[in-house]
């Protein structure tokens, strides 16, 4: 275990001014505050903060990080107050250890629900101070460390977690030693076999490689002398994880793999990089499609260099980063490079928000505004983690940066969210080009937008971006909600005209406490998805009111068949399933313009809509208050197609269904499903669902076919 100087003496490396008295204090602390706890490994639990503490000091951060690290646990697992913390030690690590304390105080039914949460309470800690973030990673890394100790059920979870989470997280902060390290011992705690394979593959190769590696860094360095360029050249092996997913992602074996070596190359001045490129690319072969250029178009996480891939000695495949010394630093630290300790600067969390990665997590932390649940959040988070990206411009040359796969939906809300949700189609380069097309680098993305436009609740399983996917499912519950409301006002406004009452927004507002809804749109939206009726709104908001009800099926008879036409133009206009309410039509049978129609209110389905001569009605005589008067309204230009259902018993002949088919073709209607039956010998049973325009149409159908010869009886089905 560290002993109190040696933490000191680590932290003195890169800070000579630090804070020694903070540091001891902490130290001390935290040790009488754990005393005599126990690890999983049978070692003093106060081992574990002392570690976490000295991977921060690898990253160079400050006394008040250092000293969060030292203290983090003693909240949670001891007896020690954030209070006293505070007090003790000042409202910058008091917050610091607050952040870190509270992502552990979860009591959630599900692990997923469980992981989500943490992961919230986590960006949302992140939010006010980064630094919560790197000692998280720290705490992890430590864990990951440590994890052989854990039963084995534990160790896959916690496992599954890393891979999944922290260390793409710290990739996208950039601090890919960090990553590389969690992947790798996620990888060996998940797959030990092939974990230990590939290892010992790289072993074999390196002792056999360890001359042309120590060749190519001579020649390199020597070639860039040559030319006035003073460069650092360094050669390494990949990880074993970082190979395993290229042989999964590939579908390759080891021994097909040629680039299990890179080579940095570390200049002084941007200029100088381009040149080392180029005396690179004159010496050796360049790799077609191995070239990218992340100096001028940097990754989200601040990350900048050139890579290359080149035919170097011996035949062999070379991988080449080139980059300065500051951009080297960014690489190897990330995030925290821009948190590490500066001579004069004191908010060393500030300079990390200048960041890229910080606006990254700034606007992944957004999400968390838009009401998802945790496991949503979780899912949309993951999806951006994980996918490598593609950078597309508007048509006035702003970057978007995308995950790879993503489409011009995906770019609209990236640029706005109001981009998308009135994206109707796209042109990529100029050219039309459907919205579901897989953006590539360097495509320039125009978005045709109308105004007016609600995204298609399918596009949710189409985008690959957490904020397409949260935009998309917003904006189709608020448009569900829409819908609901309106039919809401209608029903109840045709309830309070039946009461002899008048109907106000006003009157409404005021019995909102016997109602138990906060607003009037809650009100409307209950009564819309049929959770609340109407009759009680109505004893609501005029206490003294008395429902005489008669027996709906003697009301349902006198509503259709006794109805002056005055009376029926007062029902709910009907417009077809394109309107604006959430409606449907009958399962057995449907309805079409011309019939005399009842809608039935279904909780949370809306208005079905039958014939008034349907049998399924019945069902629902007991249920007045979900009886609702609805009327056809639709001009004679509106061509929209309505459902209807017919049984027919035709000769069972050659050619008798050829016949069917061919007079509802010659009537234009649209044939949507077709089911047959053996009745006899003789005779089939045909179910026929069509398509029709109104009730003059599907007889005009009807009677055609009762008069071929082939068809013995035809009836149209009224469910």
């Amino acid at each position: 275990m560290m002993r109190q100087y040696e933490l000191v003496e680590r932290v003195k490396r890169y800070n000579p001014s630090t804070d020694e008295a903070l540091l001891n204090r902490a130290y001390v602390y935290a040790m009488m505050a754990h005393g005599n706890q126990k690890r999983a490994s049978g070692d003093l639990f106060f081992g574990h903060p002392l570690e976490v503490a000295a991977i921060l000091t690898d990253l160079k951060l400050d006394d008040a990080t250092i000293a969060a690290a030292v203290l983090h646990d003693t909240v949670e697992d001891t007896q020690a107050t954030l209070e006293e913390i505070t007090k003790s030690f000042g409202p910058q690590i008091g917050a610091l250890v607050d952040g870190l304390t509270k992502i552990k105080r979860l009591d959630l039914v599900s692990k997923r629900a469980a992981q989500g949460e943490n992961f919230r309470k986590l960006l949302l800690a992140v939010a006010d101070d980064v630094r919560v973030l790197l000692v998280k990673l720290a705490d992890r890394l430590h864990n990951m460390r440590t994890l052989g100790f854990m039963p084995p059920e534990k160790r896959k979870r916690i496992a599954e977690e890393t891979l999944d989470i922290y260390a793409p997280l710290a990739g996208r902060m950039g601090i890919q030693e960090m990553r590389e390290e969690l992947e790798d011992l996620a990888f060996q705690n998940l797959d030990p076999e092939a974990y230990e394979a590939i290892s010992r593959h790289l072993r074999e190769v390196t002792a056999k490689a360890e001359k042309l590696v120590e060749e190519i860094e001579h020649d390199l360095t020597a070639k860039l002398k040559a030319q006035g360029i003073e460069a650092e050249v360094t050669g390494r092996q990949k990880r074993p994880y970082s190979i395993w997913r290229k042989m999964e992602r590939k579908s390759v074996s080891f021994e097909q793999l040629s680039d299990i070596f890179g080579f940095r190359v570390i200049v002084g001045t941007i200029d100088e990089c381009y040149r080392a490129l180029g005396v690179v690319h004159t010496t050796w072969p360049m790799v077609p499609g191995r070239y990218k250029d992340y100096i001028s178009t940097p990754k989200q996480n601040d990350y900048r260099s050139i890579h290359t891939t080149v035919i170097g000695p011996g035949r062999q495949r070379v991988e080449l980063q080139i980059r300065t010394r500051d951009m080297d630093e960014i690489a190897e630290y990330g995030i925290a490079a821009h948190a590490l300790y500066k001579e004069g600067v004191n908010d060393n969390s500030r300079l990390a928000k200048e960041s890229r990665a910080y606006q990254w997590l700034r606007r992944t932390i957004d999400l968390l505004a838009e009401g998802d649940n945790p496991e949503e959040f979780l899912e949309h988070t993951k999806l951006e983690l994980f996918h490598d990206q593609v950078f597309c411009f508007t048509p006035k040359g702003r970057l978007i940066a995308l995950p790879r796969g993503a489409t011009p939906i995906d770019f609209a809300y990236a640029v706005h969210t109001d981009v998308g949700n009135t994206a109707v189609g796209c042109k990529i380069n100029g050219r039309m080009s459907p919205l579901l097309t897989e953006l590539q680098n360097g495509d320039e993305v125009e978005i045709v937008r109308s105004e007016g436009q609600t995204p298609p609740a399918a596009w949710e399983s189409l985008v690959v971006t957490g904020k397409a996917r949260a935009s998309i499912r917003r904006a189709t519950r608020a448009a569900v909600r829409r819908q609901y409301t309106g039919l809401g006002h209608q029903i109840l406004e045709r309830a309070f005209e039946r009461a002899g009452r008048l109907f106000s927004d006003e009157k409404l507002k005021g019995s909102l406490p016997r109602l138990a809804r906060a607003s009037i749109e809650d009100v409307l939206a209950a009564v819309g998805r049929g959770e609340m009726f109407s009759g009680d709104v109505v004893r609501a908001v005029y206490p003294d009111y008395k429902d005489e009800r008669r027996a709906i099926s003697a009301e349902a008879a006198g509503q259709a068949d006794g109805k002056s036409p005055e009376q029926m133009q007062r029902g709910i206009p009907i417009r077809g399933l394109n309107s604006d309410m959430p409606i449907r039509f009958a399962p057995e049978g449907g309805a079409v313009p011309g019939d005399r129609i009842v809608g039935i209110l279904t909780p949370g389905e809306g208005v079905t809509i039958y014939p008034i001569q349907s049998a399924s009605l019945a069902a629902f005589d007991n249920e007045p208050d979900r009886w609702i008067d609805v009327r056809w309204d639709f001009e004679v230009h509106d061509r929209q197609r309505f459902p209807a259902r017919i049984k027919l018993q035709s000769i069972n002949e050659p050619g008798s269904l050829a016949q069917i088919t061919q007079v509802i073709a010659d009537h234009d209607g649209n044939i949507d499903n077709v089911s047959m039956k053996r009745r006899t010998q003789d005779f089939t049973d045909l179910t026929i669902d069509l398509a029709v325009w109104d009730l003059k149409h599907l007889n005009a159908i009807i009677a055609e076919l009762r008069a071929k010869r082939v068809v013995s009886r035809v009836d149209r089905v009224n469910g």
